[in-house]
């Protein structure tokens, strides 16, 4: 007889922090780094106001070791009253496959979730096949670019009703 235990809780905790926060600026300044090498040019994430992703109007999460390693990152700031847009989503290439990905969007919904926000948008780049994946099996669907001047051959935005 096969028994089954039950899954572990995850050895990684997530926390809101400052998105000029040490952890977030290393996380973000290593998606950068990935994406300027995948696609030749990325936003560069020094140029975002700390201030979009306070609270209340947004949140910025870091995943941790309880040795305080950070591993993955992601916000969200306010684009209207009931709309907020998923950005930074990042995992550490040594911590992929564990769900943080998906343990951070959820956070990251719940929270947009709790302060009225009923509609998320994100993009993510055409070759980013785990992110795309992920996006899709969380119930995001492909739209029409959101943000002016996005090369379609790069950029891919989608879109998800909060329940």
């Amino acid at each position: 007889m096969i028994r089954l235990l039950p899954a572990a809780a995850p050895a990684w905790t997530i926390t809101a922090v400052s998105y000029d926060s040490p952890s977030a600026r290393a996380l973000t300044q290593a998606l950068h780094r990935e994406q300027v090498a995948t696609y030749g040019k990325a936003d560069d994430p020094a140029t975002t106001p700390v201030a979009e992703f306070e609270p209340p109007g947004g949140v910025f999460l870091v995943a941790n070791l309880p040795d305080g390693t950070a591993l993955a990152c992601g916000g969200w700031h306010t684009v209207s009253s009931t709309t907020a847009e998923v950005k930074r989503m990042y995992v550490t290439p040594a911590a992929r496959g564990q769900g943080l990905g998906r343990g951070i969007l959820q956070a990251l919904e719940r929270d947009a979730g709790h302060r009225g926000k009923t509609e998320v948008l994100l993009e993510t780049g055409v070759s980013n096949h785990a992110a795309l994946a992920l996006y899709t099996r969380c119930g995001y669907a492909l739209v029409d670019p959101y943000v002016p001047g996005r090369d379609p051959r790069i950029n891919r935005a989608l879109s998800k009703t909060l329940s």
